[in-house]
């Protein structure tokens, strides 16, 4: 690492900056940088993938912890920025040109991976539903280092009772362990963005017995998408689920933001 040029100049010599259609900003900071690849554990040798790795900031750090990385970028300017990372670390970096969107993550990692990254802010959320939506579970990847706006990772990590609880939170607690790792302040990017950030670290927990994960999905989008109405309200479009409230003794005049996490696994299960 010692024998890389500094990431600035590498910059400056491609002529880069950051897209705001594609969600770009950039992290120059080596110790910020240090600290989040540092969050998943130990990665020496481990596999990880990076979404949207820009010019490598992030890259750097997790090729300096040890890790196999393989980065998905889809703008063609970082490309031969990377391509130096990839040549200086033949054996730890693949670069793979391509929207993140539309490749099979697993099948391209082909062993059980971290995702580390800070995610494009206009693809973030919907990777991170993608990650840990779908019936398979566990999942082939062992954690989640995940960077958004700091309002995302607070709906991610958030609790009943709370405004910002909601279809995300769920999401990411029925089966897994959501916590805050990292706020990060705006001035700490280039261009600084207009809102704070934040790093959420994900690990898949045990899922629920007889409890199918498209029943969650579609109990928690009904009760949320109208979460100022009453769960008997709110709940109508969802076949036998008014019903069931009341056979788990859940009063049905309640608020979806008031049910806990194993409120609404019950439901589910009772509706699997």
């Amino acid at each position: 690492m010692a024998d890389l040029p500094p990431l600035r100049e590498v910059i400056a010599r491609h002529g880069l900056s950051a897209s705001k259609a594609l969600g770009q900003n950039f992290l120059f900071d080596a110790q910020l940088l240090d600290r989040i690849a540092a969050i998943p554990g130990d990665l020496q040798g481990k596999a990880v993938l990076e979404i949207g790795p820009g010019p490598g900031g992030l890259t750097r750090a997790l090729l300096a912890a040890g890790a196999r990385v393989t980065a998905i970028e889809m703008d063609p300017r970082c490309l031969p920025a990377l391509a130096e990372l990839e040549e200086a670390f033949p054996d730890q970096l693949t670069v793979v040109e391509g929207d993140a969107m539309k490749i099979d993550h697993a099948e391209l990692m082909g062993e059980p991976f971290a995702v580390v990254a800070n995610l494009p802010y206009n693809v973030g959320t919907a990777l991170f539903v993608r990650w840990l939506g779908g019936e398979s579970w566990p999942p082939q990847w062992t954690s989640l280092t995940l960077m958004f706006q700091q309002e995302v990772a607070q709906r991610i990590v958030s609790k009943p009772g709370s405004g910002a609880y909601g279809r995300l939170a769920m999401l990411a607690q029925w089966r897994s362990a959501a916590t805050l790792a990292m706020k990060v302040h705006r001035s700490a990017f280039t261009p600084p963005p207009k809102v704070m950030s934040a790093i959420v670290h994900v690990t898949p927990d045990t899922m629920p017995e007889d409890v199918s994960a498209r029943t969650l999905e579609q109990i928690t989008a009904a009760a949320f998408g109208q979460r100022r109405k009453m769960l008997r309200q709110s709940l109508k479009s969802v076949p036998g689920a008014v019903e069931a409230l009341e056979q788990l003794g859940i009063e049905p005049t309640l608020r979806a933001e008031t049910l806990t996490v194993d409120d609404f696994v019950k439901l589910a299960r009772a509706l699997s």
